[in-house]
């Protein structure tokens, strides 16, 4: 269909001063929202004291486990024989050591546990105190889990607290009960523990002057990382869009679109060299451009979803359309950004914009009735709480969401860096996922608000109330292919959760679960070792499986997936290549403006 181009005309650089005029404005609160704006008020001071968890939402959590705990006779009963069998079985394991001092452990750790993996943790009396913390460990999850009658966010809430309670005393992490470090400490005569001061000092005085971690001078912007060479070719107050330079003598007719997540910098896609998947796409004969978000900051709070979904993504294709004329689009969004893309897609399918090709999905949910862990974080009370610190400052600030980030994994991220950094005296030299982790984004106040009650509290988008120009964005409607793809260890968007857009669409969707994280699962060039992955198609008269089904009968293939994936692209665009395409339209009002990667993600 015709489509407008409302903004084919020359764009420069604009000024912080232009930056500013742009951005949206807020009206003084007045009537009953000056009331509200004092309950704001207050939590956003409390909010310095507590983290930004709001106290309410904990003391409900712990009310709602003890009082049914309290009157649950049966489970106290239970409880108790099972302290008598686990302190049983620890007696048991002591008598043996006391035989054979290469007694194998009574209890194993939770599965991703390492923190007892070494072989000093087997000498007396190192293995005692590791035996006795996992099962007490294991008794409080009893504790904390199956109480009749309590909340399942409230039972998960509590059962995650408890956690981190018990980390905090687990023998690894301290110095006189842990062999490793005992071990380092006389082996260098004390030096480890120097070391390790000197490597505290260093991180806390970089994280209290905003600094970047040790070694991420070894990867700028431009230079070691988003190194794929293309210009800015539009720009508008909140995102830059990317065209990158061919590197084949023809390209396929059908540009690509990447919507990356605008809670991180977009060069998660365009990492070194060797792993960049921007530079890939390039090089397979694709037509690539990117969208670069701003970096929001106070005078963008009131900045909402759709601003996101209309600057971001309309904006962007109607730039394209203009460069690229008469050719469909493979769009691809990366989280968040896949999120947003499928809300693009299902109003534009509503309006009968047959503009995309096809449509990408990485590690992006469009169903949130099961988030996974990240729900923890997110009810009514503690969205309110959170909706308040970003009224008082206009934006979520990206160390919070680091933290919370973090504490999903905080054996790995948390205690294992302080083990390893602070107590070995050892440094783990950055590379550059960690580079890109640490370079984050903020969020405006509006927005992140939208988002979390539209999506993750109220599930708008699969119950098909997600309003768009003020008609249902339904992703049944949306016509093009779709190829989703889910990684298996994925603590920010659950593969199983992915997975239910097969739930949600009547169209053809080939599904791909490969292994890895959220991030590392989906950086996985080709060539990488032990990477391997699942695929299979799911045509519209398909039987609809569980995700264990699918899983059972999936096609395993080991390798990177961006393989499978490319193939895809080639089978979903037009046989015939094209001469290639340098960046921009300077005769369609679309000139080169700067070098890639431009100046938003350059923004502090």
């Amino acid at each position: 269909m015709p489509v407008e181009v409302k903004t084919a005309v020359p764009f420069s650089p604009v000024t912080d001063r232009q930056q500013a005029s742009l951005a949206p404005t807020v009206e003084p609160a007045s009537g009953d929202e000056a009331f509200r704006a004092a309950d704001r008020i207050r939590k956003a001071l409390g909010a310095q004291f507590t983290g930004g968890i709001s106290p309410a939402a904990l003391s409900l959590a712990f009310f709602d486990w003890a009082v049914h705990l309290a009157y649950a006779p049966g489970k106290q009963a239970e409880l108790a024989c099972e302290a008598v069998r686990e302190n049983g079985k620890l007696l048991k394991y002591l008598a043996a050591l006391a035989v054979d001092p290469k007694t194998p452990p009574c209890i194993e750790p939770q599965p991703g546990d390492r923190r007892f993996g070494d072989q000093a943790w087997q000498a007396m009396p190192y293995s005692i105190w590791s035996q006795s913390f996992l099962a007490y460990q294991q008794w409080w999850q009893g504790v904390t889990s199956d109480v009749p009658g309590v909340t399942p966010h409230h039972e998960e809430v509590v059962s995650f607290i408890a956690r981190q309670v018990l980390d905090v005393f687990a023998p690894s992490n301290n110095p006189f009960t842990n062999p490793e470090v005992i071990a380092r400490t006389v082996d260098t005569g004390g030096e480890n523990i120097r070391q390790g001061f000197a490597n505290w000092l260093e991180d806390a005085t970089r994280q209290l002057t905003h600094q970047p971690p040790v070694g991420a001078e070894n990867f700028v912007v431009g230079r070691d990382v988003a190194a794929t060479k293309g210009k800015v070719v539009y720009r508008n107050h909140l995102i830059e869009l990317i065209q990158y330079s061919p590197a084949t003598e023809t390209v396929f007719a059908e540009p690509v679109l990447i919507v990356p997540a605008w809670i991180m910098k977009y060069y998660i896609l365009d990492l070194s060299p060797h792993n960049s998947l921007i530079r890939y796409l390039v090089e397979q004969g694709h037509t690539v451009f990117c969208v670069s978000w701003r970096n929001p900051d106070a005078k963008d709070r009131a900045l909402t979803l759709d601003d996101y979904r209309q600057s971001g993504i309309v904006d962007a294709l109607a730039a394209i359309n203009a460069i690229v004329p008469d050719q469909k689009i493979h769009a691809t969004g990366y989280c968040l950004g896949g999120t947003l893309l499928s809300i693009a897609a299902a109003a534009m399918a509503r309006a009968g914009d047959d503009r995309l090709a096809s449509v990408t999905l990485l590690a992006a949910q469009t169903d949130f009735s099961e988030p996974g862990e990240l729900a923890l974080f997110i009810d009514h009370s503690q969205v309110d709480y959170l909706e308040s610190m970003m009224w008082n400052r206009g934006y979520l600030d990206s160390e919070q969401m680091a933290a919370a980030f973090q504490l999903l994994r905080s054996n790995d991220l948390i205690w294992s860096r302080l083990v390893h950094d602070y107590l070995m005296g050892e440094r783990s030299p950055l590379i550059d996922l960690m580079a890109w982790n640490a370079d984050s984004t903020r969020m405006p106040y509006k927005m992140h608000a939208e988002y979390l009650k539209r999506l993750y509290l109220d599930n708008e988008l699969a119950a098909g109330r997600f309003l768009v120009d003020g008609r249902p964005a339904a992703l049944q409607n949306i016509r093009a292919p779709l190829f989703v793809v889910g990684t298996e260890r994925d603590h920010v968007a659950p593969w199983r959760s992915v997975y239910k857009i097969h739930y949600l669409t009547d169209t053809d969707v080939s599904f791909v679960l490969t292994s890895g994280g959220h991030n590392a699962g989906i950086v996985s060039e080709p060539g990488r070792p032990r990477r391997r992955f699942r695929i299979a198609l799911k045509r519209t008269d398909d039987v609809c499986l569980s995700p264990g089904e699918w899983a059972e009968v999936a096609e395993r293939r080991d390798g990177s997936w961006w393989l499978a994936w490319a193939q895809w692209l080639a089978d979903k665009s037009t046989p015939e290549h094209v001469p290639a395409r340098e960046p921009g339209a300077a005769d369609k009002g679309f000139p080169p403006l700067v070098d890639a990667p431009g100046s938003y993600v350059l923004q502090r």
